[in-house]
């Protein structure tokens, strides 16, 4: 696989998170752009996590708070921006809470 299909892989799904991750190990030399979008990948992949744990224990508290649950689009419209900048081949950050994972996660090197 070379090094702009492991991006944009590193965005689908968990599965295709580690696949390209495990594929990455491969590349020589190491890619920056797969390492960056590796990380920009799990760092969504954790904010949805986290936001729907959130969101699904709120919602089912009070559950005049269902409009809430228009958070995920907004999660979903993040992830596509992600793939557009991984297929671009581009290192740009997703926007709003990309910026965080630039200098997170030192086990993806």
């Amino acid at each position: 696989m070379d090094k702009k299909t492991l991006s944009i892989l590193s965005y689908i799904t968990i599965i295709g998170w580690i696949i390209a991750y495990v594929k990455s190990k491969d590349l020589t030399p190491k890619s920056d752009l797969v390492t960056y979008h590796l990380k920009q990948g799990f760092g969504i992949f954790l904010v949805s996590f986290a936001v729907n744990i959130v969101l699904s224990v709120i919602v089912f508290s009070v559950s005049s708070l269902y409009f809430l649950n228009y958070i995920g689009y907004a999660i979903f419209i993040l992830w596509i921006f992600g793939i557009i900048n991984a297929a671009n081949e581009q290192k740009k950050p997703i926007p709003v809470i990309g910026k965080i994972f630039e200098d997170k996660f030192g086990f993806i090197s």
